[in-house]
């Protein structure tokens, strides 16, 4: 398993849209997950150590973000074939075990994540109200291991000051962890 950050925030660059399928069959498109003040794309996935190390407070994060106006989605675009775990019927029992408030998409052509240059699990991406990237950063100073419960909720602060002034922090922290399992 490779670790990898992702590259810095190309400020301004428009969100790519998308035809996926969630974990029920419906397919979502990007206006559909866009909310009023924002969207944060997240690209997870349910094997990967660093989004498990995170995932409770991704969803208290993204619960309180929609209060502000801010819609989230995640898309799985690992090869489910490498591991069990990813598979469509597992996305399906995360997404009800942790009570997932946002559509949870399988992007199983990968095309998607090659679209929006996604290099890891987490790898989120926070579009402001015009779809224009604001953020790609962390979420917090979690890694493998769950950070401190009191540590700064970069993600959080940032799509706030997002939903608020249409503008994200200028100083990002890159998000680490696994590679995207690329089918071969």
């Amino acid at each position: 398993m490779v670790s990898l950050e992702t590259p810095v925030c190309e400020f301004e660059k428009m969100a790519v849209d998308f035809s996926l399928p969630d974990v029920d069959g419906k397919i979502w498109s990007l206006q559909e997950c866009q909310g009023e003040n924002g969207l944060l794309i997240m690209f997870i996935c349910n094997h990967c150590p660093y989004v498990k190390a995170i995932l409770e407070r991704l969803i208290r994060d993204t619960n309180e973000l929609k209060v502000s106006g801010v819609n989230s989605v995640a898309i799985m675009s690992n090869d489910p074939s490498q591991y069990d775990e990813d598979s469509p019927e597992n996305m399906k029992k995360i997404a009800q075990k942790f009570g997932f408030s946002f559509p949870y998409l399988l992007d199983s052509s990968q095309e998607v994540a090659k679209q929006y240059g996604a290099v890891c699990t987490p790898d989120f991406f926070g579009y402001n109200s015009e779809l224009k990237l604001q953020y790609r950063g962390r979420l917090d100073a979690s890694r493998k291991e769950t950070a401190a419960f009191d540590v700064k909720r970069d993600l959080f602060d940032s799509m706030k000051l997002v939903a608020e002034t249409g503008k994200g922090p200028e100083k990002q922290t890159p998000s680490m962890g696994c590679s995207i399992k690329w089918i071969d």
